[in-house]
């Protein structure tokens, strides 16, 4: 049994490293960042070398030799290799959005209503199953190469240990793998013809320590159990509920991954772009202007803003439109509105976006009655009320704020034999400082806002289509 306990995110700016005790207290903390490339619009891209170095660098400067590193990282990502290991291309990222044709394609060759009932998703474009088409039709050179695939993080493992491996969270989200059975689904592989020896063994996350980083991130607030939603307001936004069991949405509206407890799964609805969002409004109008002194200017403007209202659809959409070619707008500007004023309205139009997935969530069944926050944006008090507004739903904050490698740690705990289960894991150490109850003074404008941020997409898209 070991003392210290690592958990490793690999994430999209950056890699964070964290060692904790068994008992939940950080003792430690480090973070390497990498650069990001998107060479063509709509794409993003990152060198795998990248997360290797970074990680090597974390890991060092956190000083903690011979623990058990748990992973979770950015889901998604196609890292392709050779039959020697080495990488072949760029790795193509969760939020690129290139892949439309292939898209469209998957949903013809398996059929969208078996794809949904076999995988828990629809055909996306960040997803890894369109991304493998993608390069078979525009770089099929590399693609005939290929021996092997990983996820990010799963690289990091094999650059790490050596070990080609992955678990059923992050598997979930390759769109090639049967999530109710929790293995590849051998019927959407022929459907692509898409050799099922490039993928690696699947075990549970307790197994090999490693989730996805939403998957991570909800273990690292304790989001194990039904009526506890995980609410991350990170480069992308998403809200997540345990499920009991297999369930999805008839239109994959939100998506249904296995979760890293085993025998269980979850709901998630995902916004692509939430804290990313924010750091877009400032770099395009402050650059370099703190965060906490824009919120101040935001909270100066009452809730609404006067009616401005903003489309957080920058890079396109996920939940609950599914449209890549989704963009992002501001209405309802008049001469009053100042720099405050667009602050206040991207931090609603966010909250508003995950209250899409919150009543997509509700459509399922599930009945929440609190979130568990985390996330840069969680730093913000203003943001936090505001969303616990929109949702209607006291947020939580932990005593740890490090999300994802939180998570990852605690995973190591388990696969090293420190807890029994990820449950006992969570009750061991992750505990609950303070509760941001929605505020029954706004509730009447944000249900005002939050209709007429219902209206805008279909309207807008109508414009946008002629």
């Amino acid at each position: 049994m070991t003392e210290t306990l690592v958990g490793l995110d690999v994430g999209t700016t950056g890699v964070k490293a964290v060692a904790i005790t068994t008992g939940g207290e950080l003792v430690g903390s480090a973070e390497e960042g990498y650069p990001l490339s998107t060479p063509h619009p709509g794409w993003s891209e990152q060198d795998p070398e990248d997360w290797g170095r970074a990680s090597e660098r974390a890991l060092s400067e956190l000083g903690v030799d011979g623990a058990r590193v748990g992973l979770s990282g950015q889901m998604h990502g196609l890292v392709c290799l050779d039959e020697r290991g080495q990488v072949l291309r760029p790795a193509i990222l969760w939020n690129d959005q290139r892949t439309g044709a292939e898209c469209a394609e998957i949903e013809e060759r398996v059929g969208l209503e078996r794809l949904i009932a076999l995988t828990g998703n629809r055909a996306l474009p960040g997803f890894t199953a369109p991304k493998l088409l993608w390069l078979r039709r525009h770089e099929p050179e590399a693609y005939g190469r290929i021996s092997r695939i990983v996820l990010p993080k799963d690289y990091v493992r094999l650059r790490l240990t050596g070990e080609w491996a992955i678990d059923a969270a992050d598997a979930s989200g390759t769109l090639l793998f049967d999530v109710a059975g929790r293995r590849w689904s051998d019927e959407v592989l022929a459907a692509l013809e898409i050799p099922r020896e490039w993928l690696p063994p699947v075990s549970e996350s307790t197994e090999i320590a490693g989730a996805g980083d939403q998957q991570a991130a909800a273990l690292g607030v304790g989001v194990v159990e039904p009526g506890t939603v995980s609410v991350v307001l990170g480069t992308s936004g998403v809200v997540l509920a345990p499920l009991p069991a297999y369930a999805h949405d008839a239109q994959a509206r939100v998506h249904a991954f296995c979760h890293a407890v085993p025998a269980t799964w979850e709901a998630m609805g995902v916004m692509l772009s939430a804290a990313g969002s924010l750091s877009w409004l400032r770099d395009a109008l402050a650059p370099g202007t703190p965060f906490d002194e824009l919120t101040a200017e935001a909270a100066a403007w009452a809730p609404g803003a006067e009616g401005l209202t903003f489309l957080p659809y920058l890079q396109g959409e996920r939940t609950p439109h599914a449209d890549p070619d989704a963009r992002g707008a501001f209405t309802g500007l008049s001469l009053r509105h100042d720099r405050g004023a667009l602050v206040r309205s991207v931090l609603e139009g966010v909250a508003y976006g995950l209250r899409d997935s919150l009543e997509l969530l509700r459509e399922l069944g599930i009945a929440p009655v609190l979130g568990r926050a985390s996330g840069g944006g969680a730093r913000s008090r203003l943001w936090l009320e505001i969303v616990a507004s929109v949702l209607g739903l006291p947020l939580e904050l932990t005593a740890v704020e490090e999300g994802s490698a939180y998570g990852a740690a605690l995973l190591a705990g388990v696969a090293e034999g420190a807890f029994a289960d990820a449950r006992e894991a969570v009750s061991a150490c992750v505990r609950v400082r303070e509760a941001i109850e929605p505020n029954a003074r706004w509730a009447e404008a944000y249900e005002e806002g939050y209709a007429r941020f219902h209206a805008l997409y279909p309207a807008l898209r109508g414009v946008e289509s002629r």
